[in-house]
């Protein structure tokens, strides 16, 4: 054992344990403070990156949340508007309905069209103001807007934010290829012995489509097609004269319309007995070119000469329109802006197409908004088509709200825990383990400083040697 005074080996051991405790107590007050256990990238390089890109993501959640929130009130508000462009419709149906009633006067009628004028109106108003913020919603700007270009083959187009496996990107004319015709149900009397508009069908009773039909011994033929004719508002049936026979011809296209009859004394048919037919829907195939792919859909859910897809996409066929051929160039689609960022890194996005409500795009013109005559078919298949237009957009926004927004919503919120959870294990502290940790350094910094206060006072060993 040796003794010296200038340097003191044993004093420099004890002020660096000493020191080192000082910054470890230091490191540990700061993670107490804050609660963080990574405070600058010093504490935890690989970790501060982990946490920073968790933080980053986190971040990215919170605001696709409130997109979300956005996108959902966005959708509110154009659904709200076509609620009333509904109602308005119910309006115009009731009036075409009332119209048509021959104990109404032609002052009352031409009362009643002036109210259906003023619902149009107020239809292309909602149309035209229903807005979110600056950005008009049903006016056609903010969505896919599709507008037909063949009038003489196409009634009216409903499209959606895709066609097929592809999104509407680019505006561009649409193919239509029908590949079966749509056809009305059609009966033909078995009959044949009426040769003449003057020959007897005999006295009897059928039902044609749920409505009972009566004959006398001196009921001819011409009369009893009269008889049918006259009823057709009520059955949607017609009949005419064949070769010695009578036809009876369904209205309406499609396999929801039928011809029914029951002929229990053989009025129409050769004997007694019952026939009954239904018509064809229309399908055909749809083309879509974005600039570089062509892309697909098949429309085989509609009724009728209405061609409908899986997407909700709508395109009525006119009569004219109605054969098996591909109506080139047919309808123009054109796409808006409604698309929202949904998620939090690129390419996560979600559109609704909103299509243009006016009362032009709902298919209504002069030959089909006149009720003032006796036959309201016209206007109102025009007003039931709009009806259904409209409920279609309706059904389309909502199951984007809770299809799409409201689902996503709830997979942001699982992430956005999962994330804060493992950001919070890297970059937070345990308080009751760093708490620990600080007590034992503060035992570590009071021992140090007496030990210490011992390795100074060591030294003044050496005066003993010096008496």
């Amino acid at each position: 054992m040796s003794f010296r005074i200038n340097t003191n080996v044993n004093a420099m051991n004890a002020l660096r344990n000493l020191g080192m405790t000082g910054s470890e107590m230091s490191k540990s007050t700061t993670r107490l403070s804050t609660g963080l256990r990574i405070n600058s990238g010093a504490d935890d390089p690989s970790g501060l990156i982990a946490s920073e890109s968790y933080r980053a993501q986190l971040g990215g959640i919170d605001q696709a949340l409130r997109n979300n929130q956005d996108a959902m009130n966005f959708a509110k508000t154009a659904e709200g508007g076509l609620d009333e462009i509904n109602r308005l419709l119910r309006d115009a149906r009731s009036l075409a309905v009332a119209n048509g009633n021959s104990t109404l006067d032609a002052t009352q009628k031409a009362a009643n069209q002036t109210q259906l004028n003023s619902i149009l109106s107020s239809i292309d108003r909602v149309a035209g103001n229903t807005a979110f913020g600056s950005k008009k919603l049903l006016n056609g700007s903010a969505g896919t807007n599709a507008s037909v270009i063949s009038g003489v083959n196409i009634e009216s187009a409903s499209i959606g934010g895709k066609i097929g496996a592809g999104a509407v990107s680019a505006a561009d004319s649409l193919d239509v290829q029908v590949t079966t015709a749509a056809t009305r149900a059609s009966v033909s009397g078995s009959k044949a012995t009426l040769t003449t508009g003057a020959t007897a069908v005999g006295a009897g009773s059928f039902t044609l489509n749920g409505k009972s039909f009566s004959t006398t011994a001196t009921t001819t033929r011409d009369q009893l097609i009269d008889q049918i004719n006259a009823a057709s508002s009520e059955t949607g049936v017609t009949a005419a004269v064949g070769t010695n026979n009578i036809v009876l011809t369904q209205l309406n296209f499609g396999s929801d319309s039928r011809v029914d009859l029951v002929d229990a004394n053989g009025i129409i048919q050769s004997a007694a007995g019952t026939a009954s037919a239904a018509g064809v829907d229309a399908v055909a195939t749809v083309s879509y070119t974005d600039g570089t792919n062509t892309f697909t859909s098949t429309f085989n859910r509609g009724k009728g000469l209405e061609l409908k897809d899986s997407d909700g996409n709508a395109i009525k066929l006119r009569t004219a329109g109605n054969t098996v051929t591909t109506h080139t160039d047919s309808v123009r689609v054109t796409n808006g802006s409604a698309s929202f960022q949904i998620g939090a890194n690129g390419g996560q996005s979600a559109r609704l197409s909103l299509g243009n409500f006016n009362q032009a795009s709902l298919g209504f013109n002069s030959s089909n908004t006149d009720i003032t005559g006796t036959d309201m078919t016209s206007a109102l298949g025009a007003i039931d088509s709009a009806i259904a237009s409209v409920a279609n957009s309706r059904g389309s926004i909502g199951s984007f709200m809770k299809n799409t927004l409201e689902s996503n919503v709830r997979s942001l919120g699982i992430a956005k825990e999962n994330l804060a959870a493992t950001e919070s294990s890297i970059r937070e502290i345990d308080v009751a383990e760093e708490m620990t940790n600080y007590t034992k350094l503060q035992i570590l910094q009071q021992s140090g400083l007496s030990m210490l206060s011992q390795a100074n006072s060591a030294p003044q060993g050496v005066l003993s040697l010096l008496r």
